[in-house]
Protein backbone atom coordinates (compact mmCIF):
# COMPACT_ATOMS: atom_id res chain seq x y z
CA UNK A 1 0.00 0.00 0.00
CA UNK A 2 1.06 3.28 -1.11
CA UNK A 3 1.70 6.01 2.00
CA UNK A 4 -0.74 8.46 2.08
CA UNK A 5 -0.71 11.70 0.76
CA UNK A 6 -2.38 13.86 3.52
CA UNK A 7 -2.38 11.53 6.60
CA UNK A 8 -5.45 13.16 9.48
CA UNK A 9 -4.81 14.26 12.43
CA UNK A 10 -5.70 11.43 14.38
CA UNK A 11 -3.01 9.22 11.84
CA UNK A 12 -0.21 11.88 12.43
CA UNK A 13 -0.99 11.42 16.31
CA UNK A 14 -0.63 7.50 16.19
CA UNK A 15 3.15 7.49 14.40
CA UNK A 16 3.78 10.64 16.80
CA UNK A 17 3.17 8.24 20.08
CA UNK A 18 5.14 5.74 18.26
CA UNK A 19 8.60 8.09 17.40
CA UNK A 20 8.26 8.58 20.83
CA UNK A 21 8.49 5.53 22.32
CA UNK A 22 11.54 4.51 19.87
CA UNK A 23 13.10 7.66 21.03
CA UNK A 24 12.45 6.56 24.71
CA UNK A 25 14.02 3.59 24.22
CA UNK A 26 16.48 5.19 22.65
CA UNK A 27 16.74 2.95 19.32
CA UNK A 28 16.84 4.57 15.49
CA UNK A 29 14.59 4.84 12.67
CA UNK A 30 17.15 1.92 10.82
CA UNK A 31 17.86 -0.45 14.23
CA UNK A 32 13.42 -0.28 14.72
CA UNK A 33 13.04 -1.45 11.11
CA UNK A 34 15.75 -3.84 11.29
CA UNK A 35 13.60 -5.31 14.17
CA UNK A 36 10.34 -5.68 12.35
CA UNK A 37 11.78 -6.49 9.28
CA UNK A 38 11.56 -3.05 6.81
CA UNK A 39 13.32 -0.29 6.28
CA UNK A 40 14.48 2.82 7.86
CA UNK A 41 11.74 4.38 5.27
CA UNK A 42 9.19 2.51 6.26
CA UNK A 43 9.58 3.32 10.01
CA UNK A 44 9.68 7.00 8.81
CA UNK A 45 6.35 7.20 6.80
CA UNK A 46 4.96 4.90 9.58
CA UNK A 47 5.43 7.81 12.82
CA UNK A 48 4.38 10.48 10.28
CA UNK A 49 1.47 8.70 9.80
CA UNK A 50 1.66 8.19 5.89
CA UNK A 51 1.75 4.57 6.69
CA UNK A 52 -0.99 2.57 8.80
CA UNK A 53 0.08 -0.33 10.55
CA UNK A 54 -1.95 -3.54 12.22
CA UNK A 55 -2.41 -3.56 15.81
CA UNK A 56 0.00 -7.08 16.15
CA UNK A 57 2.84 -4.91 14.56
CA UNK A 58 1.94 -1.87 17.25
CA UNK A 59 2.57 -4.36 20.35
CA UNK A 60 5.70 -5.69 18.56
CA UNK A 61 6.94 -2.42 18.22
CA UNK A 62 6.00 -1.49 21.60
CA UNK A 63 7.71 -4.62 23.10
CA UNK A 64 11.03 -3.76 20.93
CA UNK A 65 10.80 0.03 22.76
CA UNK A 66 10.13 -2.22 26.23
CA UNK A 67 7.32 -0.03 26.78
CA UNK A 68 5.59 -1.38 30.32
CA UNK A 69 2.92 1.21 29.86
CA UNK A 70 -0.39 -1.70 29.02
CA UNK A 71 -3.02 1.33 29.06
CA UNK A 72 -1.17 3.07 26.72
CA UNK A 73 -0.64 -0.21 24.31
CA UNK A 74 -3.30 -1.02 24.50
CA UNK A 75 -5.16 2.75 23.26
CA UNK A 76 -2.68 3.08 20.83
CA UNK A 77 -3.87 -0.79 19.40
CA UNK A 78 -7.29 0.60 19.08
CA UNK A 79 -5.91 3.53 16.49
CA UNK A 80 -4.74 0.91 14.04
CA UNK A 81 -6.27 -1.02 11.42
CA UNK A 82 -9.64 1.56 11.13
CA UNK A 83 -10.70 1.61 7.44
CA UNK A 84 -14.24 2.93 7.73
CA UNK A 85 -15.27 5.49 5.75
CA UNK A 86 -17.08 7.68 8.22
CA UNK A 87 -19.93 10.41 7.59
CA UNK A 88 -17.03 13.16 7.53
CA UNK A 89 -15.02 11.75 4.33
CA UNK A 90 -18.18 13.62 2.14
CA UNK A 91 -16.74 16.53 2.39
CA UNK A 92 -13.41 16.13 1.89
CA UNK A 93 -13.21 17.40 -1.54
CA UNK A 94 -15.48 20.37 -0.42
CA UNK A 95 -13.88 21.78 3.08
CA UNK A 96 -10.95 22.69 4.56
CA UNK A 97 -8.74 19.52 6.11
CA UNK A 98 -9.32 20.76 9.28
CA UNK A 99 -12.98 20.71 9.84
CA UNK A 100 -12.49 17.21 8.60
CA UNK A 101 -9.88 16.09 11.74
CA UNK A 102 -12.04 17.99 14.01
CA UNK A 103 -15.33 15.70 13.67
CA UNK A 104 -12.47 12.91 13.94
CA UNK A 105 -11.44 14.01 16.87
CA UNK A 106 -15.28 14.19 18.78
CA UNK A 107 -15.89 11.17 16.98
CA UNK A 108 -13.19 9.31 19.21
CA UNK A 109 -13.22 11.36 22.30
CA UNK A 110 -14.56 9.58 25.46
CA UNK A 111 -15.55 13.25 26.85
CA UNK A 112 -15.24 17.09 25.44
CA UNK A 113 -14.74 19.90 27.80
CA UNK A 114 -14.85 23.29 25.65
CA UNK A 115 -14.71 27.20 26.89
CA UNK A 116 -16.22 29.79 24.73
CA UNK A 117 -15.97 33.21 24.92
CA UNK A 118 -17.07 35.16 22.19
CA UNK A 119 -18.94 32.61 20.27
CA UNK A 120 -21.37 29.64 21.15
CA UNK A 121 -20.34 25.43 21.43
CA UNK A 122 -20.40 24.56 17.23
CA UNK A 123 -21.92 21.00 19.05
CA UNK A 124 -24.77 23.44 20.51
CA UNK A 125 -25.56 25.72 17.53
CA UNK A 126 -28.96 25.42 15.16
CA UNK A 127 -29.40 26.07 11.77
CA UNK A 128 -29.85 29.85 12.12
CA UNK A 129 -27.12 30.77 14.36
CA UNK A 130 -24.34 28.45 12.22
CA UNK A 131 -25.64 30.14 8.87
CA UNK A 132 -25.34 33.34 10.38
CA UNK A 133 -21.95 33.12 11.70
CA UNK A 134 -20.78 31.39 8.95
CA UNK A 135 -21.71 34.62 6.74
CA UNK A 136 -19.59 36.58 7.96
CA UNK A 137 -16.22 35.04 7.75
CA UNK A 138 -12.99 37.26 7.18
CA UNK A 139 -13.14 36.02 3.64
CA UNK A 140 -16.63 36.24 2.41
CA UNK A 141 -17.48 32.40 1.08
CA UNK A 142 -19.97 32.00 -1.69
CA UNK A 143 -23.49 30.91 -0.52
CA UNK A 144 -23.33 27.18 -1.61
CA UNK A 145 -19.96 26.90 0.45
CA UNK A 146 -21.78 28.23 3.50
CA UNK A 147 -24.58 25.33 3.32
CA UNK A 148 -21.95 22.98 3.15
CA UNK A 149 -20.08 24.18 6.61
CA UNK A 150 -23.42 24.83 8.32
CA UNK A 151 -24.24 20.77 7.06
CA UNK A 152 -21.02 19.91 8.30
CA UNK A 153 -21.68 21.46 11.63
CA UNK A 154 -24.74 20.16 12.40
CA UNK A 155 -23.71 16.44 11.21
CA UNK A 156 -21.44 17.28 14.52
CA UNK A 157 -23.70 16.96 16.57
CA UNK A 158 -24.36 13.56 16.02
CA UNK A 159 -22.09 12.58 18.91
CA UNK A 160 -24.47 13.93 21.42
CA UNK A 161 -27.73 11.66 20.48
CA UNK A 162 -25.40 8.53 19.63
CA UNK A 163 -26.14 5.41 21.54
CA UNK A 164 -23.45 5.76 23.91
CA UNK A 165 -23.81 9.93 23.88
CA UNK A 166 -20.45 12.01 24.16
CA UNK A 167 -20.29 13.33 27.61
CA UNK A 168 -20.04 17.43 26.92
CA UNK A 169 -19.38 20.00 29.18
CA UNK A 170 -19.77 23.46 27.35
CA UNK A 171 -17.92 26.16 29.45
CA UNK A 172 -19.62 29.11 28.20
CA UNK A 173 -19.34 33.05 29.25
CA UNK A 174 -22.43 35.68 29.58
CA UNK A 175 -20.41 37.69 26.44
CA UNK A 176 -21.31 35.00 23.90
CA UNK A 177 -24.61 34.28 25.20
CA UNK A 178 -26.01 37.98 24.33
CA UNK A 179 -24.22 38.57 20.82
CA UNK A 180 -27.04 38.27 18.75
CA UNK A 181 -25.85 36.18 15.81
CA UNK A 182 -28.87 36.18 13.11
CA UNK A 183 -30.83 38.54 15.55
CA UNK A 184 -33.61 38.35 18.45
CA UNK A 185 -35.72 36.17 17.77
CA UNK A 186 -33.12 33.43 16.18
CA UNK A 187 -30.71 34.04 19.27
CA UNK A 188 -33.66 33.49 21.54
CA UNK A 189 -34.39 29.91 19.63
CA UNK A 190 -30.47 29.28 20.26
CA UNK A 191 -30.91 30.05 24.02
CA UNK A 192 -33.68 27.75 24.11
CA UNK A 193 -32.15 25.04 22.54
CA UNK A 194 -29.15 25.26 24.55
CA UNK A 195 -31.56 25.25 27.56
CA UNK A 196 -33.08 22.20 25.82
CA UNK A 197 -29.62 19.98 25.50
CA UNK A 198 -28.46 20.58 28.95
CA UNK A 199 -31.34 18.53 30.42
CA UNK A 200 -29.50 16.02 29.26
CA UNK A 201 -27.56 13.59 32.02
CA UNK A 202 -24.20 13.76 29.32
CA UNK A 203 -24.26 17.26 28.58
CA UNK A 204 -23.39 19.65 31.06
CA UNK A 205 -23.67 23.91 30.46
CA UNK A 206 -21.83 25.72 32.88
CA UNK A 207 -21.98 30.27 32.47
CA UNK A 208 -19.29 32.28 33.21
CA UNK A 209 -21.09 35.71 34.02
CA UNK A 210 -19.34 39.23 33.39
CA UNK A 211 -19.11 39.80 37.53
CA UNK A 212 -16.96 36.55 37.49
CA UNK A 213 -14.04 38.96 36.67
CA UNK A 214 -10.55 38.03 35.17
CA UNK A 215 -10.14 34.51 34.00
CA UNK A 216 -7.16 32.75 31.83
CA UNK A 217 -6.58 32.69 28.29
CA UNK A 218 -9.79 35.35 27.73
CA UNK A 219 -10.50 35.33 23.98
CA UNK A 220 -9.38 32.02 23.39
CA UNK A 221 -11.80 29.19 22.40
CA UNK A 222 -10.84 25.33 23.45
CA UNK A 223 -11.63 22.35 23.63
CA UNK A 224 -10.70 19.87 25.66
CA UNK A 225 -10.81 15.89 23.93
CA UNK A 226 -9.69 13.44 26.71
CA UNK A 227 -8.82 10.22 25.38
CA UNK A 228 -9.01 6.59 26.56
CA UNK A 229 -5.04 7.68 28.73
CA UNK A 230 -3.89 10.82 29.46
CA UNK A 231 -0.86 10.93 27.32
CA UNK A 232 -3.65 10.63 24.34
CA UNK A 233 -5.70 14.05 25.15
CA UNK A 234 -6.10 16.51 22.57
CA UNK A 235 -6.34 20.29 22.34
CA UNK A 236 -8.15 21.83 19.87
CA UNK A 237 -8.01 25.78 19.50
CA UNK A 238 -9.46 28.00 16.96
CA UNK A 239 -8.00 30.29 14.85
CA UNK A 240 -8.68 32.19 11.47
CA UNK A 241 -6.97 29.89 9.44
CA UNK A 242 -8.50 27.08 10.97
CA UNK A 243 -8.53 24.32 13.89
CA UNK A 244 -5.25 23.88 15.81
CA UNK A 245 -4.75 20.60 17.78
CA UNK A 246 -2.20 20.46 20.43
CA UNK A 247 -0.81 17.14 22.05
CA UNK A 248 2.34 17.86 24.09
CA UNK A 249 2.15 16.69 27.16
CA UNK A 250 3.23 20.22 28.78
CA UNK A 251 0.43 22.22 26.90
CA UNK A 252 -1.99 20.15 27.67
CA UNK A 253 -1.41 20.29 31.28
CA UNK A 254 -1.59 24.24 30.94
CA UNK A 255 -4.90 23.43 28.96
CA UNK A 256 -5.97 21.18 31.42
CA UNK A 257 -5.89 23.76 34.23
CA UNK A 258 -7.17 26.81 32.01
CA UNK A 259 -10.36 24.95 31.91
CA UNK A 260 -10.66 23.53 35.59
CA UNK A 261 -10.12 27.06 36.67
CA UNK A 262 -12.73 28.71 34.42
CA UNK A 263 -15.28 25.62 35.43
CA UNK A 264 -14.73 26.65 38.92
CA UNK A 265 -15.49 30.06 38.70
CA UNK A 266 -18.84 29.43 36.76
CA UNK A 267 -21.93 29.09 37.97
CA UNK A 268 -23.35 25.84 38.96
CA UNK A 269 -25.94 23.84 36.56
CA UNK A 270 -28.90 25.44 37.68
CA UNK A 271 -28.20 28.55 38.41
CA UNK A 272 -26.86 28.07 34.97
CA UNK A 273 -30.40 27.35 33.13
CA UNK A 274 -31.65 30.18 35.70
CA UNK A 275 -28.81 32.65 33.97
CA UNK A 276 -29.62 31.86 30.27
CA UNK A 277 -33.66 31.61 30.90
CA UNK A 278 -33.29 35.57 31.75
CA UNK A 279 -31.06 36.54 29.05
CA UNK A 280 -34.14 34.29 26.91
CA UNK A 281 -37.10 36.25 27.87
CA UNK A 282 -34.95 39.59 28.16
CA UNK A 283 -34.59 39.78 24.11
Amino acid sequence: MPPRSSPTVRQQRLGAELRKLREQSGMTASQAGALLGADQARISNIESGRLGLSAERLRTLSRNYDCDDRDLVDALAGMTGDRARRWWEEYRETLPTGFLDLAELEHHALELRTTQTATLPGLLQTVDHARALFRETANPIPPHEVEYRVSFRIKRQAVLYRDDPLAFTAIIHEAALRMQFGGRAATRTQLHHILEMSESDHITVLVLPFEAGAFPAPGQTIVYAVGPVPQLDTVQLDHFHGPVFIDAAEQLDTYRRIVDRMESLALKPEESRDFIRDIALAL
